[in-house]
């Protein structure tokens, strides 16, 4: 054989061996744990299986979060399923410095990096996201649920229900007395989460506990928050609410269980009034997170996908809130 025959076998040889490598390398890459199929840019949590268990990235570590008190159902009974089936995705939740727990406070404490995740039952205020961009970061919110707003009286008030304008307009002090609601001649008294300027008609209350004890105890007095927080009350008499005064709904399956039969039977959410948008207040709830690529926006996206699963939304539901699935 000639020398530039073997030199043309030789350079044949060597692609040949090279294209095979290459082959072998891009079958082997996924099973080693590259992920092909993703970009950095990609950051959106996306449900990777149906239980809890089938959930990929769910990071190992003590995680700190905290935020609205509406997740309080969820923080007790969601969570502890999650801590079973992935316990070393520790969740710690933290209260705030100041203050009473809320939305807000949660995601101030997000970019105070004092939470790693925050939980919201509002949306993003545009503020927050300024502020997060003067620190070269980003906020983002991923809906996991649907809560329902439920407004509840003392249960004396003999009223049959309000429309969400009247209640808009008693918070506003546009309305004012209850008999300018077919009511009996008695001063509302609100009381809202909600910090109050000096002098305002509206009765701040740190807590909904807080705010509970203060309806069950005046008989002007009137509060709205999480339908899964106000419905199984004792103390307290929810209403039927409406667009208009003809279509009211109510938050509880009825008939409505009279106040001295509670808490042996305890009113139940009328959840399909809230899945249909039949119920006229309703609003998602967020898991927020910074994107930074750090450990902790991980921890977050991990927690809303394990969230989003078929058992995430199962448990959701069990705690009184809407699969939005």
């Amino acid at each position: 054989m000639s020398q530039k025959n073997e030199t043309t076998v030789l350079v044949l040889a060597l692609l040949v061996t090279a294209g095979l490598v290459g082959i072998g390398f891009w079958l082997l890459a996924p099973k080693s744990g590259v992920d092909t199929s993703s970009s950095s840019n990609n950051q959106s949590a996306q449900p990777t299986g149906e239980t809890f268990a089938q959930v990929q990235g769910v990071p190992s570590g003590l995680f700190n979060y905290g935020g609205s008190s509406t997740w309080a159902s969820i923080r007790k009974e969601v969570d502890s399923d999650i801590q079973t089936v992935w316990p070393k995705f520790q969740l710690r939740y933290t209260n705030p410095r100041k203050g009473a727990p809320s939305s807000e406070t949660g995601i101030r404490m997000l970019l105070e990096n004092q939470l790693d995740f925050a939980q919201s039952a509002v949306p993003i205020d545009d503020k927050y996201y300024q502020q997060a961009k003067q620190r070269g970061i980003s906020l983002k919110e991923i809906p996991v649920a649907i809560d329902a707003l439920a407004v509840v009286v003392h249960p004396s008030l003999n009223i049959t229900g309000l429309t969400v304008d009247q209640v808009d307009k008693i918070y506003e002090g546009k309305i004012t007395n209850w008999n300018q609601l077919g009511g009996p001649n008695l001063k509302i008294k609100p009381y809202s989460k909600a910090e109050q300027k000096p002098g305002s008609h509206v009765q701040f209350a740190s807590t909904t506990t807080e705010a509970l004890r203060g309806v069950g105890t005046n008989p002007g007095g009137i509060f709205y928050a999480s339908a899964a927080l106000l419905v199984t009350q004792c103390n307290v008499k929810p209403l039927p609410l409406g667009s208009n005064a003809n279509e009211l709904i109510a938050p509880y399956k009825e008939p409505l269980v009279p106040i001295n039969q509670c808490p042996n039977k305890r009113n139940e959410l009328n959840v399909d009034a809230f899945k249909s948008g039949q119920y006229p207040n309703t609003r998602r709830l967020f898991v927020i997170i910074k994107q930074d690529g750090q450990i902790a926006q991980k921890a977050g996206e991990a927690y809303a996908n394990l969230l989003l699963t078929s058992q995430g939304q199962a448990a959701l539901a069990k705690s009184g809130f809407v699969s939005i699935r």
